[in-house]
């Protein structure tokens, strides 16, 4: 798949931060160095009796204020509400299946925007058409009501434009894999939205199957179907995604897993089960002075961690990588990167790496 060819000249790659505000109220707002940012997206908005619903909303709305409050370093940062995620996602397809649902859904969202003077709406469905968490509801028609969910929200933020004078920004995160794209619309979805935040991590999930990199920007093996962002990158190209409006993932986290021994130091080998693993701050400060030795895989452009004694095998992102993923993202003249989530590195290792690369 042939990227796109430059155009005139363009913006700075946006660089968007997902904060949790699911844990309470947001702890050291100060600490956020939103100097570094473009986005902060809120994290979650819950979807209940078929509208956005502020679950917490005592907490939410003391995080909002906290939130606009930072304009004050910032005065571009954007701050959008991120409704779903993995464990909200279950009622998204009931509440969009018709046409005045999709309206009520939308109108709600935008309703929160308005109230709390925030700059737009992110949609994270996990997953349209596909089983996400143990219990959701999914549906065929939720591939056409994607998209026009989309178009009820851009109607509603397009009115709230006309009534402030202010443009909105709307955005979704997606899966980084075939499945997602065979069950939305996103070439016609993408005309409604903003940016495409692909989630380029969670390639390998904990358990007892193998483990491997989780948010690698190539291929580790010579197979061309492995997963990868790199990979994840060129089939939401196929699908119709103008490269400008496409953001890659970076996490700030890690996973884990025990192994049966060190062979392979674990790379791309069957797992006993999980182990522990944590934010990166954890495993650079922590963790890499305990016994675990780095690994750099060079086909992979990722790293990971590896422990002889207790066969333990974790992979993340650190510095190195995220620069990786930056030099692509500008070589391939992208949206720009987003991560989840902020409070997984608290010293802001990996973004001073975006900042330096950016």
């Amino acid at each position: 798949m042939a990227f796109t060819k430059a155009g005139k000249e363009r913006r700075k790659p946006v660089v968007i931060a997902y904060v949790g505000g699911y844990r309470g109220l947001i702890k050291d707002p100060a600490s956020i160095e939103v100097e570094k940012l473009t986005h902060i997206n809120y994290a979650f908005v819950d979807v209940k009796n078929g509208q956005a619903w502020l679950t917490n909303e005592a907490t939410d709305s003391i995080n909002f204020r906290t939130l606009n409050a930072l304009k004050q370093r910032n005065p571009d940062l954007k701050i959008l509400i991120s409704i779903g995620g993995w464990s909200w996602s279950e009622n998204f397809s009931d509440a969009v299946l018709t046409e005045k649902g999709q309206q009520l859904f939308a109108a709600t969202a935008v309703d929160i925007v308005r109230k709390y003077k925030l700059d737009g709406v992110d949609i994270d469905w996990e997953y349209p058409g596909v089983p996400g968490e143990e219990g959701n509801i999914y549906r065929p028609e939720d591939k056409q009501n994607y998209t026009l969910m989309f178009k009820a929200i851009r109607l509603s933020l397009d009115s709230l434009e006309k009534e402030t004078g202010k443009k909105y920004q709307l955005t979704t995160a997606v899966g980084g894999g075939q499945y997602f794209i065979d069950h939305t619309e996103m070439h016609i979805a993408q005309q409604y939205l903003d940016y495409v935040n692909i989630m380029t991590y969670d390639y390998k999930t904990n358990g007892k199957g193998i483990a491997g990199h989780h948010t690698n920007l190539y291929g580790s093996t010579k197979d061309s179907t492995e997963a990868s962002a790199d990979r994840s990158v060129r089939l939401y190209l196929r699908a119709g995604v103008p490269a400008e409006k496409l953001v890659m993932g970076v996490a700030f986290y890690g996973r884990g897993w025990t192994m049966p021994n060190g062979e392979n130091k674990g790379l791309n080998r069957q797992a006993l089960n999980s182990a522990r693993s944590g934010g990166y701050t954890r495993l650079k400060d922590s963790l890499m002075v305990q016994g675990y030795d780095r690994h750099w895989d060079k086909r992979a452009k990722a790293p990971y961690l590896f422990h002889p004694v207790n066969n333990v095998f974790i992979t993340y992102d650190d510095e190195r990588s995220v620069k990786a993923k930056c030099k692509y993202v500008k070589k391939h003249k992208l949206g720009g990167v987003m991560f989840w989530e902020y409070s997984s590195d608290p010293k802001g290792y990996l973004l001073h790496a975006i900042n330096q690369s950016f």
